[in-house]
């Protein structure tokens, strides 16, 4: 596309260009070549959009910490109701999906995308998962609340062996999620010590 034609909406079309780049062909071959080239736009767009590449890529994943950020209240909101067990399951099939999976291994890779995402305040831990555990820790806290786990449960330990769990059995696999059931018993694993047996 030359450079003089005007793009709507650059920045979500570069976006999504990149989590084509990265869900394809991983975090290495990312740069502003792939990307431009895949978004179909000159080199040029993407430098007038953002300061540089790894302004770039910071700011793919603060949008994917946006959606995080957007699940949690909707995770919230469903204390109460269904089982705990379900929800939990319900809400990691989600949050884990084969882009969330890609931005962690991007945040792995690029020390410097790492190093930016901190200096804009993000919490200790990996951006992405560090979110989801405070959703999950969030979500469990108001179930605790309501007596549906265990009064004395740490939450914020629940939501890291959900986080760190979860990322070992969704990450690496092609052709989707892993079955439903192996999701389950994870959680159920997971929460075994804390759910009140009867809401089980």
């Amino acid at each position: 596309m030359p450079t003089g034609v005007h793009i709507r909406d650059a920045r979500r079309q570069l976006f999504d260009a990149a989590e084509r780049v990265l869900l394809r062909d991983g975090p290495s071959a990312l740069t502003s070549r792939s990307v431009t080239t895949e978004a179909d736009c000159a080199k040029g767009v993407l430098h007038r959009h953002f300061a540089d590449f790894d302004e770039f890529l910071a700011e793919l994943v603060h949008e994917r910490i946006i959606r995080v950020d957007d699940q949690a209240g909707s995770l919230r909101a469903a204390a109460g109701t269904g089982t705990v067990a379900g929800n939990l399951a319900a809400a990691l099939t989600e949050l884990l999906d084969p882009i969330a999976l890609a931005m962690v291994s991007l945040v792995f890779f690029r020390d410097e995308v790492r190093t930016r995402l901190r200096r804009s305040g993000l919490p200790h831990g990996v951006p992405v998962l560090a979110e989801a555990r405070g959703m999950f820790a969030a979500y469990l806290t108001e179930e605790r609340a309501l007596g549906r786990i265990a009064a004395d449960a740490d939450v914020e330990n629940v939501a890291l062996s959900l986080i760190g769990a979860g990322h070992l059995l969704f990450a690496g696999r092609r052709g989707g999620p892993p079955p439903a059931g192996e999701v389950d018993q994870l959680v159920a694993t997971v929460i075994a010590d804390v759910i009140q047996r009867r809401l089980l």
